[in-house]
């Protein structure tokens, strides 16, 4: 059984970092995405970085040059990690692990869209104060 727990979040000011971290058990697949979105009140999910089994790490562009996204992959467990800096008070929501199977070569077409991805965790809360 998949399963994904997110930790790390927190309340920082503007310009704060926080590091989110995704404890992903069960995930046997070998070609996959794995994937962290964010969620405001009132509005969808938000893809915000991709990490694909072959390295490849796609950002949205809101966040491009300030969050990293990184994995420690073993063959029992992988911990995804978001290193959150330069924090802005539109990066606040709550933030989720996605994970799925990676489909083919047009796999980044679908890369930051929530409903493609099967596995989710709980979330954890980001908030940026001003």
């Amino acid at each position: 059984q998949v399963q994904l727990v997110e930790s790390g979040g927190g309340s920082v000011q503007a310009g704060g970092s926080l590091r989110l971290s995704c404890a992903a058990s069960g995930y046997t697949d070998s070609n996959w995405l794995m994937a962290w979105f964010r969620q405001s009140p009132g509005k969808e999910h938000e893809g915000v970085a991709v990490i694909v089994s072959d390295g490849l790490t796609p950002y949205a562009d809101s966040v491009k040059g300030r969050f990293t996204i990184s994995i420690d992959n073993d063959e029992k467990a992988k911990i995804v990690y978001l290193d959150m800096n330069e924090l802005k008070p539109e990066d606040t929501g709550m933030y989720y692990c996605a994970a799925e199977h990676r489909r083919g070569s047009t796999w980044f077409l679908s890369a930051f869209t929530a409903q493609d991805y099967n596995y989710w965790g709980q979330g954890t809360q980001v908030t940026v104060s001003s």
